[in-house]
Protein backbone atom coordinates (compact mmCIF):
# COMPACT_ATOMS: atom_id res chain seq x y z
CA UNK A 1 0.00 0.00 0.00
CA UNK A 2 1.02 3.56 -0.65
CA UNK A 3 -0.14 6.38 1.62
CA UNK A 4 -1.50 9.28 -0.46
CA UNK A 5 -2.05 12.71 1.10
CA UNK A 6 -4.38 14.92 -0.95
CA UNK A 7 -4.52 18.68 -0.45
CA UNK A 8 -6.91 21.50 -1.33
CA UNK A 9 -9.68 20.65 -3.75
CA UNK A 10 -8.23 17.14 -4.23
CA UNK A 11 -9.69 16.25 -0.83
CA UNK A 12 -12.90 15.39 -2.65
CA UNK A 13 -11.26 12.12 -3.70
CA UNK A 14 -11.15 10.98 -0.04
CA UNK A 15 -13.90 10.36 2.49
CA UNK A 16 -12.54 13.17 4.70
CA UNK A 17 -13.17 16.69 3.43
CA UNK A 18 -12.59 18.42 6.77
CA UNK A 19 -9.77 20.94 6.14
CA UNK A 20 -8.62 20.67 9.76
CA UNK A 21 -7.83 16.96 9.36
CA UNK A 22 -5.53 15.02 7.03
CA UNK A 23 -7.06 13.67 3.83
CA UNK A 24 -5.25 10.38 3.36
CA UNK A 25 -6.11 7.38 1.25
CA UNK A 26 -4.29 4.09 0.90
CA UNK A 27 -3.80 2.64 -2.57
CA UNK A 28 -2.49 -0.84 -3.42
CA UNK A 29 0.79 -0.80 -5.36
CA UNK A 30 1.88 -3.24 -8.04
CA UNK A 31 5.46 -3.77 -9.15
CA UNK A 32 6.42 -1.11 -11.69
CA UNK A 33 3.66 1.37 -10.76
CA UNK A 34 4.46 5.06 -11.15
CA UNK A 35 3.06 8.15 -9.47
CA UNK A 36 0.94 8.66 -12.59
CA UNK A 37 -0.52 5.14 -12.23
CA UNK A 38 -1.49 5.85 -8.61
CA UNK A 39 -3.13 9.16 -9.53
CA UNK A 40 -5.10 7.48 -12.35
CA UNK A 41 -6.14 4.70 -9.93
CA UNK A 42 -7.54 7.33 -7.55
CA UNK A 43 -9.40 8.94 -10.45
CA UNK A 44 -7.87 12.42 -10.30
CA UNK A 45 -8.14 14.12 -13.71
CA UNK A 46 -4.85 15.49 -15.06
CA UNK A 47 -6.25 19.03 -15.34
CA UNK A 48 -6.86 19.08 -11.57
CA UNK A 49 -3.21 18.24 -10.78
CA UNK A 50 -0.62 20.83 -9.97
CA UNK A 51 3.06 20.35 -10.64
CA UNK A 52 3.79 19.93 -6.96
CA UNK A 53 3.92 16.23 -6.25
CA UNK A 54 6.17 14.81 -3.55
CA UNK A 55 7.19 11.18 -3.07
CA UNK A 56 8.73 10.56 0.34
CA UNK A 57 9.35 14.29 0.67
CA UNK A 58 11.11 14.64 -2.71
CA UNK A 59 9.73 16.81 -5.53
CA UNK A 60 8.82 14.18 -8.15
CA UNK A 61 7.60 13.64 -11.70
CA UNK A 62 4.59 11.50 -12.65
CA UNK A 63 6.90 8.87 -14.15
CA UNK A 64 8.74 8.16 -10.91
CA UNK A 65 8.24 4.60 -9.67
CA UNK A 66 6.53 3.95 -6.35
CA UNK A 67 6.78 1.03 -3.97
CA UNK A 68 4.99 -0.41 -0.98
CA UNK A 69 5.01 1.90 2.08
CA UNK A 70 5.85 5.05 0.11
CA UNK A 71 4.21 8.36 1.03
CA UNK A 72 2.84 10.54 -1.75
CA UNK A 73 1.72 14.16 -1.36
CA UNK A 74 -0.36 15.64 -4.18
CA UNK A 75 -1.37 19.30 -4.54
CA UNK A 76 -4.01 20.65 -6.94
CA UNK A 77 -3.38 23.07 -9.80
CA UNK A 78 -4.55 26.04 -7.72
CA UNK A 79 -1.95 25.46 -4.99
CA UNK A 80 1.32 25.99 -6.85
CA UNK A 81 4.44 26.42 -4.77
CA UNK A 82 7.76 28.08 -5.57
CA UNK A 83 9.49 24.78 -4.84
CA UNK A 84 9.82 24.02 -8.56
CA UNK A 85 12.05 27.04 -9.07
CA UNK A 86 14.71 25.66 -6.73
CA UNK A 87 14.57 21.88 -7.09
CA UNK A 88 14.48 19.55 -10.08
CA UNK A 89 11.92 16.78 -10.23
CA UNK A 90 13.08 13.27 -9.45
CA UNK A 91 12.02 10.65 -11.95
CA UNK A 92 12.40 12.76 -15.09
CA UNK A 93 15.65 11.06 -16.05
CA UNK A 94 17.63 14.29 -15.95
CA UNK A 95 18.82 16.78 -13.42
CA UNK A 96 18.58 20.41 -14.44
CA UNK A 97 20.29 22.46 -11.78
CA UNK A 98 18.16 25.48 -11.02
CA UNK A 99 19.47 25.27 -7.49
CA UNK A 100 19.54 21.83 -5.94
CA UNK A 101 19.35 18.41 -7.49
CA UNK A 102 18.96 15.47 -5.18
CA UNK A 103 19.66 12.28 -7.11
CA UNK A 104 19.08 9.90 -4.21
CA UNK A 105 15.97 7.74 -4.34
Amino acid sequence: MIEVHLYGKLRRFTDNQDPTRDSIIYVPVEDGDTIGDIIRHIGIPSEALGSNIFLNGKYSALGRKVKDRDRLGVFPNDMQLLYKWFFSKMGEGKCEGRGHCDTSE
